[in-house]
């Protein structure tokens, strides 16, 4: 009896781990609410045959039920319409730099929840958002103003292109002037 009970152990770990990397990757939180449903009614499913549920029965519902996880994710895929009402959709909570209270109340979010949020992303200022959604993940989505947004490596090529050109008509050359680390033998 005490090696059959071992076995089944053993059996619904490995299962169980087969199932869920059926499932999918996603985390808790990129996980959808019918999603974390059925993955929240794995687990105490996978513990039934140690009070002698029955080992086979357990495995049919629990592949029964990450069967039911591809049906849904093949529905959203195939009509938005599913996906609209399953998951559902991303909430404009700020909008030009202002927040839109309307969706902050639809959300239940707090302006200081939103601002903590903002924080945790190194935004420090509502004004200096084009944009904030909150997405179906929870997630926060956003886009800084134009003025705001950090200076990308092609920026800071075009700035340095720019200044060459204004002092072209003098003697200074920003790559003449600048040693050539790369040619140089020691």
């Amino acid at each position: 009896m005490q090696l059959n009970l071992i076995w089944n152990a053993v059996l619904i770990v490995a299962v169980g781990m087969l199932l869920l990397r059926l499932a999918g990757r996603n985390s808790i939180s990129q996980m959808t609410v019918s999603e974390l449903v059925i993955m929240i009614t794995i687990g105490p499913l996978l513990s039934r045959p140690i009070e002698d549920k029955g080992l086979w029965n357990t495995f049919g519902v629990a592949s029964v039920l990450i069967f039911t996880v591809f049906v849904i994710q093949y529905l959203k895929i195939k009509f938005e319409g599913v996906e609209t009402l399953l998951t559902g959709k991303s909430v404009l909570v700020i909008e030009n730099g202002t927040i839109n209270e309307e969706n902050m109340k639809k959300m239940r979010l707090t302006t200081d929840n939103l601002e903590m949020r903002l924080r945790q992303v190194g935004i420090y200022a509502i004004g200096d958002l084009e944009w904030a959604t909150i997405e179906v993940n929870g997630e926060l989505g956003y886009k800084l103003k134009a003025n705001k947004q950090p200076a990308t490596k092609q920026d800071i090529q075009n700035l340095l292109l720019l200044i060459e050109s204004k002092f072209s008509d003098t003697s200074f050359s920003y790559q003449k002037d600048t040693p050539d680390v790369r040619n140089k033998k020691n």
